[in-house]
Protein backbone atom coordinates (compact mmCIF):
# COMPACT_ATOMS: atom_id res chain seq x y z
CA UNK A 1 0.00 0.00 0.00
CA UNK A 2 0.97 3.48 -0.67
CA UNK A 3 0.15 6.76 0.75
CA UNK A 4 -0.29 9.84 -1.63
CA UNK A 5 -0.03 13.01 -0.75
CA UNK A 6 -1.34 15.70 -3.46
CA UNK A 7 -1.15 19.54 -2.93
CA UNK A 8 -3.01 21.34 -5.46
CA UNK A 9 -5.03 24.46 -5.79
CA UNK A 10 -8.41 24.73 -4.38
CA UNK A 11 -10.28 25.59 -7.61
CA UNK A 12 -9.10 21.92 -9.17
CA UNK A 13 -10.72 20.21 -6.33
CA UNK A 14 -13.69 19.09 -8.29
CA UNK A 15 -11.63 17.69 -11.41
CA UNK A 16 -9.71 15.66 -9.35
CA UNK A 17 -12.24 14.65 -7.19
CA UNK A 18 -13.96 13.06 -10.52
CA UNK A 19 -11.08 11.96 -12.18
CA UNK A 20 -10.04 9.69 -9.04
CA UNK A 21 -14.06 8.41 -8.56
CA UNK A 22 -13.47 7.54 -12.31
CA UNK A 23 -9.81 5.86 -11.99
CA UNK A 24 -12.19 3.31 -9.61
CA UNK A 25 -9.91 5.36 -6.38
CA UNK A 26 -12.11 5.39 -3.56
CA UNK A 27 -11.62 7.78 -0.64
CA UNK A 28 -9.54 10.73 0.39
CA UNK A 29 -9.23 13.33 3.33
CA UNK A 30 -8.67 16.81 2.46
CA UNK A 31 -7.28 19.55 4.36
CA UNK A 32 -7.17 23.42 3.75
CA UNK A 33 -3.00 24.53 3.71
CA UNK A 34 -1.29 27.84 2.73
CA UNK A 35 2.30 27.09 1.23
CA UNK A 36 4.76 28.22 -1.13
CA UNK A 37 7.06 27.14 -3.44
CA UNK A 38 8.52 28.46 -6.78
CA UNK A 39 5.62 30.53 -6.98
CA UNK A 40 6.82 32.84 -4.06
CA UNK A 41 3.33 34.61 -3.55
CA UNK A 42 2.39 38.02 -4.94
CA UNK A 43 2.24 41.83 -3.88
CA UNK A 44 -1.43 43.18 -2.94
CA UNK A 45 -2.89 46.56 -2.19
CA UNK A 46 -5.35 46.51 0.93
CA UNK A 47 -6.60 50.20 1.57
CA UNK A 48 -3.34 52.06 -0.23
CA UNK A 49 -1.12 50.31 1.33
CA UNK A 50 1.07 47.41 -0.65
CA UNK A 51 1.86 43.92 1.49
CA UNK A 52 3.12 40.78 -0.08
CA UNK A 53 1.08 37.21 0.44
CA UNK A 54 4.04 34.24 0.64
CA UNK A 55 1.77 31.64 1.77
CA UNK A 56 -0.87 30.93 -0.98
CA UNK A 57 -4.41 29.09 -0.35
CA UNK A 58 -3.45 25.15 -1.46
CA UNK A 59 -5.61 22.11 -0.43
CA UNK A 60 -3.70 18.69 0.51
CA UNK A 61 -5.18 15.34 -0.21
CA UNK A 62 -4.11 12.09 1.55
CA UNK A 63 -4.89 9.32 -0.89
CA UNK A 64 -3.90 5.62 0.78
CA UNK A 65 -3.63 3.33 -2.77
CA UNK A 66 -3.08 -0.03 -3.38
CA UNK A 67 0.21 -0.40 -4.87
CA UNK A 68 -1.44 -1.97 -8.32
CA UNK A 69 -3.18 1.64 -7.92
CA UNK A 70 -0.46 4.19 -7.26
CA UNK A 71 0.01 4.83 -11.50
CA UNK A 72 -3.30 4.99 -11.76
CA UNK A 73 -3.90 7.54 -8.72
CA UNK A 74 -0.97 9.83 -10.01
CA UNK A 75 -2.28 10.11 -13.38
CA UNK A 76 -5.52 10.95 -12.41
CA UNK A 77 -4.41 13.76 -9.86
CA UNK A 78 -1.94 15.00 -12.07
CA UNK A 79 -3.81 15.04 -15.05
CA UNK A 80 -6.84 16.55 -12.88
CA UNK A 81 -5.05 19.34 -11.29
CA UNK A 82 -2.71 20.38 -14.42
CA UNK A 83 -2.98 23.92 -15.39
CA UNK A 84 0.14 24.63 -16.81
CA UNK A 85 1.03 27.55 -14.49
CA UNK A 86 3.34 27.35 -11.55
CA UNK A 87 2.02 26.21 -8.30
CA UNK A 88 -0.04 23.44 -10.03
CA UNK A 89 1.22 21.48 -6.72
CA UNK A 90 2.68 18.20 -6.40
CA UNK A 91 2.52 14.69 -5.50
CA UNK A 92 4.82 12.83 -2.54
CA UNK A 93 4.14 8.53 -2.75
CA UNK A 94 5.12 7.27 0.73
CA UNK A 95 4.97 3.16 1.68
CA UNK A 96 1.82 2.67 4.11
CA UNK A 97 2.37 0.23 6.73
CA UNK A 98 -1.04 -0.57 7.18
CA UNK A 99 -4.79 0.59 7.23
CA UNK A 100 -6.93 -0.31 9.97
CA UNK A 101 -10.74 -0.10 9.48
CA UNK A 102 -12.24 1.49 13.23
CA UNK A 103 -16.06 0.07 12.92
CA UNK A 104 -14.74 -3.63 12.22
CA UNK A 105 -11.06 -3.34 13.32
CA UNK A 106 -10.16 -4.74 9.93
CA UNK A 107 -6.83 -4.56 8.20
CA UNK A 108 -4.50 -4.49 4.93
CA UNK A 109 -5.41 -3.77 1.88
CA UNK A 110 -9.03 -4.76 2.14
CA UNK A 111 -10.02 -1.45 3.70
CA UNK A 112 -9.18 0.26 1.15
Amino acid sequence: MKLLTAIIKPFRLDDVKNALQLSGIEGMTLAEVKGFGRQNGHTEIYRGNEYRVDFLPKLILYIAVKDESVDTAIKAVSEAARTGKIGDGKIFVQPLENAVRIRTSEGGQGVL
